[in-house]
Formats: structure tokens, C-alpha cells, sequence
């Protein structure tokens, strides 16, 4: 009978379990649809905004800014969207071997997220500063790490800063990125992009470029932390539906033994009566 209270106990704890991912999973499944569509949306104001950035530069190659300004150091500066808590399956481990495999081994960090965060740290690598994200992710949150990035950049502190998130591709795909961000490489595959003389600046180019350029850095760091966002919420649905189903699954495997177990005394226990009154014959 000790085998079967273990037994019962052990269904017992892994149904507590399965309520919680129950929970988790729908509580995830909520969260990611409000963020799967922040992020879509934002897409086709940023393939908007590339168009305009594309046109001023092919169209005007003498406007020049400080941060379009190419430089030849090593000195890179990375901002990292992880996430704040676990239980989300792969994307942080895939994330930070995307950023071994793309960076400089003596980057410094800005990070959001505090996943790898902590990891960065037990590495021993420099983190000048980090950030927490609402959720959903408000547009302020991102200009004031836009800001840091582009002040670090103008102050000649870095040579280059790029962005490292997991960008959302579908419910069950999100796929690890690491990209530049400063400086800023006008975009070259904007196939609706319109001539640039039948547009004419006021005040100058140069003064719209000052700008755009503002604009686009600050919501390319938003777009990253919709998508990084997304990718996450779908990420922890999926994986808490899995160990739902991985615990439902363990529960009638345990069932089926208790079955068994206590068919097996029951038949022992009719054994011993069955024998018991052959020898009272």
C-alpha cells in the first residue's frame, strides 16, 4: 500500500503542476496576441520610414550627420532585449549564442531583460547600463535607451553599436538577430522608393536628415523591443502548453500504474480470503 500512496501523492503533485502551466499558458496566450499585433503594425511604419531615409540619401550624398559618420575602430557597444523571466524555452540561450557567434568578444552592453543580463555579468563582461520594459512596450521606454545609445555613439565612446533581440516571425518561430544600429546605413532594398528630385526640402536636406534620423534610430530600438516582446509571450505559450500536455500525458501514465497496483492487491486480498476458507473446509 506504500507504493500506492506514493503513486497517488505523485499524481497528485504533478496535476498542482499542470494548473500552473495551465495558467501560465493562457495567461501568455492573452499577452502574446496584444503583442504579435504591436509588432506587425510597427513594420510597415518602419519599411515607411526606411523609404524616406533611402530617398535623402541617394538623392542628396552630400548631406552628411554625425550619425551616418563611418568610423574605423573596433569599439563596439551592444543593446540586448532578453527577457525578465525564464520559462520562455530557447530564446535567451539562442539570443546569447547569436551574440558570441556576431560581436566583438570585448563589446560593452546595455541590456534590457534581465536574463542576460545576469549572464553577461557572470561572464564578466561590462554592462554600462540597463533598462526595464513595460508591457505592452510604451514608445518612451524605447527613446530613453535610443538616447543613451546615440550619445554614447556621438561621444566617441563606441565606433559602432548594434541591437541583439529575437525577432517574431510566427507563434512557433521567433529567430535570434544581431544588427548595426549606429551608425545608421541608409536601408538599399526599398523597392517603392520614389525618385528624389521630385521632392523639394524646406529648410535643406541636411536639416531634414537632423530630423529623420532622430526618428529612425528611436524607433528601430521600439520595433526591436515589440518584436523581442512577441517572440517572447509566443515562446512561453508554447513551451507551457507543451509541459501541460507533458504533464497530462505523465498523469495517466501514473493513473494506469495506480490501476494496476491496487487491481494487483485487490486480487492478492481475494487470493488470501479465497485460500483462507478452503482451509476452514
Amino acid at each position: 500500500m506504500a507504493n500506492l500512496r506514493d503513486i497517488r501523492r505523485r499524481i497528485k503533485s504533478v496535476k498542482n503542476t499542470a494548473q500552473i502551466t495551465r495558467a501560465m499558458q493562457l495567461v501568455a496566450a492573452a499577452k502574446m496576441k496584444k503583442a504579435q499585433d504591436q509588432a506587425i503594425a510597427g513594420r510597415a511604419y518602419s519599411k515607411q520610414l526606411n523609404g524616406v531615409l533611402q530617398d535623402i540619401s541617394e538623392g542628396f550624398s552630400d548631406a552628411t550627420h554625425a550619425l551616418l559618420e563611418k568610423r574605423t575602430g573596433s569599439r563596439e557597444l551592444i543593446l540586448i532585449i532578453s527577457t525578465d523571466k525564464g520559462l520562455c524555452g530557447p530564446i535567451n540561450t539562442n539570443l546569447a549564442r547569436a551574440i558570441r557567434a556576431q560581436s566583438s568578444p570585448d563589446a560593452d552592453y546595455v541590456t534590457v531583460g534581465r536574463k542576460l543580463r545576469i549572464a553577461m555579468e557572470k561572464l564578466g563582461r561590462k554592462v554600462i547600463a540597463d533598462f526595464s520594459v513595460k508591457d505592452p512596450v510604451p514608445f518612451s521606454d524605447a527613446r530613453a535607451i535610443s538616447t543613451l545609445l546615440s550619445r554614447q555613439f556621438l561621444e566617441g565612446n563606441y565606433d559602432k553599436v548594434s541591437v541583439a533581440y529575437t525577432r517574431f516571425v510566427n507563434t512557433l518561430s521567433q529567430v535570434p538577430e544581431v544588427v548595426q544600429l549606429l551608425p545608421v546605413v541608409p536601408p538599399a532594398d526599398h523597392a517603392e522608393a520614389t525618385a528624389t528630385n521630385d521632392f523639394l526640402f524646406e529648410p535643406s536636406p541636411a536639416d531634414v536628415l537632423s530630423a529623420i534620423l532622430p526618428l529612425y534610430i528611436n524607433f528601430k530600438v521600439f520595433q526591436a523591443l515589440m518584436e523581442a516582446r512577441a517572440s517572447e509571450h509566443s515562446a512561453r505559450m508554447v513551451a507551457m502548453k507543451a509541459a501541460t500536455d507533458n504533464a497530462k500525458k505523465f498523469i495517466k501514465e501514473l493513473t494506469l500504474e495506480y490501476n494496476k497496483l491496487r487491481q494487483g492487491a485487490i486480487t492478492s486480498e481475494l487470493l488470501e480470503i479465497t485460500t483462507a476458507m478452503k482451509a476452514m473446509e
